[in-house]
């Protein structure tokens, strides 16, 4: 069977078979993933039931790879707004509400009005109701208080709390590697 251009994404495992990202979770377009099996850069787990084709040559496409060469996380993630509203598990810290990553923003806990920094320990994810109520005051003067303390994930952390957030799509032959190290029930 033939495939539709754009379609059919490869899940990337590190090569100790764990995703490289859970959010987002790391996928390569076919056309990648192809182009990485030829580079022998990394090995075919599991594949769709398409192939690609050419007049000489014709390969299943590729649903999981993984590496050969094992990639290291960053000992620190970066300081984005993304990984921030990640580490809230894009919930505001004051309402506990729970909003898309377009209706949040971040909010200086010590306004930098005020002498507060744009650090880990100063920000935290607010909705934009909760950040205008805010506005250049310090929390407890308005009865505010974030929900947790601000300070900076590991990327451990930001991988549990992405694995809550599961993409538009999964195919069944993903399954398998996204969720190998969750607890089971008895």
């Amino acid at each position: 069977m033939s495939i539709a251009t754009g379609t059919h994404p490869a899940l990337v495992l590190n090569a100790d078979f764990r995703p490289l990202s859970y959010f987002p979770l790391s996928l390569w377009s076919w056309q990648d993933s192809v182009k990485a099996v030829f580079m022998d850069r990394v090995s075919v787990v599991s594949e769709y039931d398409f192939e690609v084709h050419s007049p000489s040559f014709a390969m299943q496409l590729p649903s999981v790879i993984s590496l050969k060469q094992y990639v290291p996380l960053n000992r620190r993630p970066a300081f984005t707004r993304f990984n921030v509203f990640l580490r809230d598990r894009f919930t505001c810290q004051y309402c506990g509400g729970r909003h898309l990553s377009e209706d949040l923003t971040f909010d200086h806990v010590i306004p930098r009005s005020r002498g507060g920094r744009t650090l880990w320990n100063n920000v935290v994810t607010a909705c934009a109701p909760c950040n205008l109520r805010k506005g250049h005051e310090m929390p407890s003067k308005l009865g505010l208080q974030p929900l947790r303390a601000p300070g900076p994930p590991s990327n451990h952390q930001l991988q549990e709390n992405g694995r809550a957030f599961p993409p538009n799509f999964l195919h069944e032959s993903w399954r398998d590697f996204l969720y190998w190290d969750a607890e089971l029930d008895e």
